[in-house]
């Protein structure tokens, strides 16, 4: 079984169709039975292609399965072919998704080597153009698309959806009976943009498994509703997005929201959390963020999971905690090399208690746990594996005996399916 693999859910995935992005020999399916899929997106300049490479390996190694770059213009659009290259010497194979905006028919035709060098096309109907140029210039990346045989995702967002659709849906709207409301009109345009676009993309030539679809708004509700209502009208995998989320605990609250209603419906395919960083913070937060939603819901698992109490009057010390949080960021950092080391290491659960209330119980259910002293007792931390007590811990080493007992654990039982 793949790292991440889906695990057994109470409720009904929705039916897609299952399509597949290549890079050489690396393969991601998308839809169908695949896996829930993690997407992230850089914020470099993609003209700097050694900054863009280096921060697409950490988001790969992080556990980001297609990492999305802007392509924006002519220096980005050569840019591209090198930053693959350099991804290749590394080993990151992960697939590259160019994000174009107005000027992507104009770059997909003008830098074929950039063409060929992604492995998925984001095309946003609401910008390819106006007028007469929209059906021709959005035809021109569709045709880009087949000739390099490359999936694309039709991406419509809420702050740059296609006014004139808007506006005639609008004007559409006036003369009924009964007029739906403006959010209704334009839930409507969404939706109506991307089937209109997808089927577009069908008449010219393109299979509808290698089309996804994405409607992305800012609002917890409005995702939901839109999504629900896009899932009830088509098959094509689905991506899924709170748009301009926001920072720190704001856009880890709202996306996880969004996102966890949906995916307990069974709807969404690939999943991105758009996290604005805060200064200092590492861009990998949005994929810890999002493999944490899908983990947490039990559709996946990727890194093992640690169990710690959140503290109270009978636990002063801060013992715990710091062991806690040293544990986590260990199986974390450990976590690019293992995959391969250890299959199965992903489904690992530790335990590191507090005190005598719930430590020993919470340690007996986890595969390895430790239950550490609280306020008034004894200095023992007695560690249980596989359900039994099997030690006690004393002394001021406790953390770093702890955490080789870990290490020998994950060798001992994943080591011999290597």
């Amino acid at each position: 079984m793949e790292p991440g693999a889906p695990v057994a859910s109470p409720f009904p995935r929705r039916k897609s169709r299952m399509g597949v992005v290549v890079w050489g020999d690396h393969r991601v399916t998308l839809g169908g039975s695949a896996p829930v899929r993690v997407q992230s997106m850089t914020n470099t300049d993609t003209a700097d292609a050694v900054a863009t490479a280096i921060q697409v390996k950490e988001l790969a190694q992080a556990g980001s399965e297609l990492v999305r770059i802007t392509v924006n213009n002519d220096d980005a659009a050569k840019a591209v072919p090198y930053i693959r290259e350099q991804l290749d010497r590394m080993g990151i194979a992960v697939p590259l998704i160019g994000d174009f905006h107005y000027n992507g028919h104009r770059l997909l035709t003008d830098y074929p080597d950039m063409a060929q060098a992604l492995s998925k096309y984001r095309i946003n109907p609401g910008n390819v153009g106006r007028g007469e140029k929209k059906d021709r210039q959005f035809a021109q990346m569709v045709e880009a698309a087949l000739r390099w045989n490359k999936h694309i995702r039709i991406g419509v967002n809420w702050g740059s959806l296609d006014q004139d659709l808007l506006a005639s849906m609008m004007d559409d709207n006036a003369r009924r009976a009964q007029p739906w409301d403006a959010k209704q009109v334009m839930y409507e345009a969404l939706i109506t943009s991307a089937l209109q676009s997808a089927a577009q993309a069908e008449k010219m030539g393109m299979k509808p498994e290698d089309i996804v679809l994405s409607c992305k708004v800012s609002g917890v509700q409005d995702l939901i509703a839109v999504y629900q209502e896009l899932h009830r009208r088509c098959d094509y995998p689905l991506h899924l997005g709170l748009t301009e989320a926001g920072m720190g605990t704001k856009g880890t609250v709202a996306s996880t929201a969004a996102l966890s209603v949906l995916l307990q419906q069974g709807i969404g395919d690939t999943i991105r959390v758009s996290l604005t960083p805060q200064p200092g913070e590492p861009r990998t937060q949005e994929v810890v963020v999002a493999m944490e939603i899908l983990q947490a819901l039990g559709l996946r698992s990727f890194v093992p999971s640690v169990t710690a109490c959140p503290g109270c009057g009978r636990t002063t010390s801060t013992t715990f905690q710091e062991l806690a949080k040293q544990i986590d960021d260990f199986l974390r950092a450990s976590m690019p090399q293992w995959r391969e080391r250890y299959p199965g290491v992903e489904n690992l659960k530790v335990a590191v208690m507090g005190c005598i209330v719930n430590g020993p119980g919470e340690s007996k259910h986890a595969d390895i746990g430790i239950s550490l002293p609280g306020t008034g007792e004894a200095p023992a931390a007695p560690v249980f594996i596989d359900g039994e007590k099997r030690m006690t811990l004393r002394g001021e080493s406790i953390a770093t005996e702890f955490q080789q007992i870990v290490e020998n654990y994950i060798h001992q039982k994943y080591g011999a399916s290597a």
